[in-house]
C-alpha cells in the first residue's frame, strides 16, 4: 500500500497541474490571429506594448497577421514620429518574441503601412510586393510567406488594399468624378488581380494547397448584402465579386461560418477578410469576430483613432488533424 501511495505522489509531482485537475489533455488546435492594429498599435506605445503583449499571450495564437504594422504617430497625439524614431516595423522580431513568436516576415510596403506575419513556426519568404513599373499598382504593399507547420506548407498572403473612394494617383480636380464612377473600387479590383496573379496563380493547383489570403480589403462583399440591402449589381462589390468569379477556390471564412449574420470589422462595415482554400476551410473548428473587452474599439479625442484600434481582430481555430 505504501508503494501505491508513493507512485501516486510521484505522478502528481511530474504531471502538469491542469492535466492532474482535468484528467485529460487540452484540445489540440492551430490558431490564426489577424488584426489591423492601427498604425503599429498607436495605443500601445505609451506602456511599451505591455497590454498588447499580454492580450496576445492570452489568445495564444500560432500565426499572427498584423495589418498596419508600422509606427507612424505618437500615442495620445496626431503628431507624426520621425522616421529615425519609429519602433516598428524594424523591431517586430523583438516585439514578437515577447508573446512567444520567434519567426517574423514583413511584407513589401511603399508607405508606413506594412503587413507583418509572425509565427511559432518557421517562415519562408516567397515575395514582398509593391509592384514595379509600368504596373506599379499596389498602394500599401503585400506579401507572400510560407509557414512550415508540422511538415506542411501553409501559404499566407497578406494585403491592405487602397482606402480611397477614387482611383489612386489622380490630380485633385478629377477625384470627385472618379468617386462617382466607383474609381476606388475599380482600383482595388486591379490591385486584387495583381496580387492573385503574383501569388496563388503562380501555382498549378492552388485549390489543392493550403492558402490564406488575409487583410484589410477596404471593400464590401455581396455576401453581406442581406445587411446593406443594395442593388446586387452595385459596384461596391467589385473586389469580392472578382474573387468569387476568378478565384472560386477561395472561401470567405466569416461568411461561410456565419451565413446571414453581419460581423462588422470596422465601425459599421465589414472590410477585413480571411479567405481560405478548401483544404484549410475543412479544418476550421471555430471563428471569433466579436472583440473582447481589450480589443473593443473605444473613442478618443482624436477623430481618426480608436483605442486600442479602429478594427476588430479575427481569430480562426483549425483542427490540426484535418489539415492535409
Amino acid at each position: 500500500m505504501k508503494n501505491v501511495w508513493k507512485y501516486l505522489l510521484i505522478l502528481l509531482l511530474i504531471l502538469p497541474l491542469p492535466l492532474v485537475l482535468s484528467g485529460r489533455k487540452s484540445e489540440k488546435k492551430l490558431r490564426l490571429l489577424y488584426w489591423n492594429i492601427q498604425m503599429g498599435m498607436w495605443d500601445g506605445q505609451g506602456d511599451n506594448y505591455e497590454r498588447f503583449v499580454d492580450w496576445v499571450k492570452s489568445k495564444d495564437p500560432d500565426i499572427c497577421v498584423w495589418c498596419e504594422g508600422g509606427s507612424l504617430v505618437k500615442t495620445d497625439s496626431d503628431q507624426t514620429i520621425p522616421k529615425s524614431e519609429r519602433y516598428l516595423p524594424g523591431a517586430w522580431p523583438e516585439l514578437a518574441r515577447r508573446y512567444g513568436h520567434e519567426y517574423v516576415f514583413v511584407g513589401g510596403f511603399r508607405d508606413p503601412f506594412p503587413q507583418v506575419i509572425t509565427s511559432k513556426y518557421p517562415i519562408d519568404s516567397m515575395g514582398r510586393f509593391i509592384g514595379s513599373e509600368p504596373d506599379s499598382v499596389v498602394v500599401h504593399g503585400a506579401g507572400w510567406a510560407k509557414v512550415n507547420y508540422d511538415g506542411k506548407e501553409i501559404n499566407v498572403v497578406s494585403l491592405h488594399l487602397q482606402p480611397y473612394a477614387y482611383w489612386r494617383f489622380l490630380p485633385p480636380e478629377k477625384k470627385e468624378e472618379s468617386r462617382k464612377n466607383y474609381g476606388g473600387e475599380k482600383y482595388r479590383q486591379m490591385e486584387m488581380k495583381w496580387i492573385l496573379d503574383h501569388t496563388l496563380r503562380t501555382r498549378e493547383h492552388p485549390d489543392k494547397e493550403l492558402w490564406m489570403v488575409i487583410g484589410d480589403f477596404n471593400s464590401r462583399s455581396r455576401k453581406d448584402n442581406f445587411h446593406y440591402k443594395w442593388s446586387r449589381a452595385s459596384q461596391d462589390f467589385l473586389v469580392h465579386n472578382y474573387i468569387e468569379e476568378s478565384a472560386p477556390y477561395l472561401y470567405d471564412v466569416v461568411a461561410e461560418k456565419f451565413p446571414e449574420t453581419f460581423c462588422p470589422s470596422h465601425g459599421k462595415k465589414r472590410i477585413d477578410y480571411v479567405y481560405l482554400t478548401a483544404p484549410l476551410l475543412k479544418a476550421v473548428k471555430r471563428v471569433e469576430t466579436e472583440p473582447d473587452a481589450y480589443a473593443k474599439p473605444r473613442p478618443t479625442e482624436f477623430s481618426n483613432f480608436k483605442r486600442p484600434s479602429d478594427h476588430h481582430p479575427i481569430i480562426v481555430d483549425f483542427n490540426p488533424d484535418k489539415i492535409r
